[in-house]
């Protein structure tokens, strides 16, 4: 096996067995900033696969997102039976809302991927790779995270298509 294989198990358990360690992190993140640059990923593993480098043009961002249905919006068309239900499901995964948060942040980079970190009874985590198209002389095009491109995105489109009948 290979050394990612390794950091990857490593990871696995360490999320598994709620360990001390990971209890501390969550907790540092939790009262760290929605939205936080950091130098490396947590998971570098899993970062690799899906496209990250050590290289200039590349960021990684870790965000919070907080868990649990969303409130509905007032009713229209009148109070009727069928409109009084008090949640409302919001239709895309919290890794695609992620992205997109991250990406109205930071509007001249691109979202490559983003893969799930941690999670505790309020919030989920994600980290999400950015890229300098400028820098880094990739060729991606704009919107990918709004428009279905990244593999979160893909998840919610077909979220929505289900729900139609």
């Amino acid at each position: 096996m290979g050394l990612y294989s390794y950091i990857k198990k490593a990871f696995q358990k360490g999320y598994s067995t709620k360990a001390p360690e990971y209890k501390e992190k969550i907790r540092a993140w939790r009262k760290g900033q929605v939205i936080t640059e950091l130098e490396k990923p947590v998971n570098i593993a899993r970062a690799r696969t899906l496209g990250y480098k050590a290289k200039e043009g590349y960021f990684v961002l870790r965000i919070r997102i907080g868990k649990g249905l969303r409130a509905r919006p007032s009713p229209t068309g009148g109070r009727k039976p069928r409109h009084n239900y008090k949640y409302k499901a919001p239709g895309q995964t919290y890794q695609a809302i992620a992205e997109q948060r991250v990406v109205k942040k930071y509007p001249l980079l691109e979202v490559l991927n983003s893969y799930w970190v941690g999670e505790d009874g309020q919030y989920k985590y994600f980290e999400v790779i950015l890229v300098d198209p400028l820098v880094t002389g990739l060729k991606l095009s704009k919107g990918r995270a709004f428009r279905g491109l990244t593999s979160a995105s893909k998840k919610s489109r077909a979220l929505k298509t289900k729900q139609k009948k």
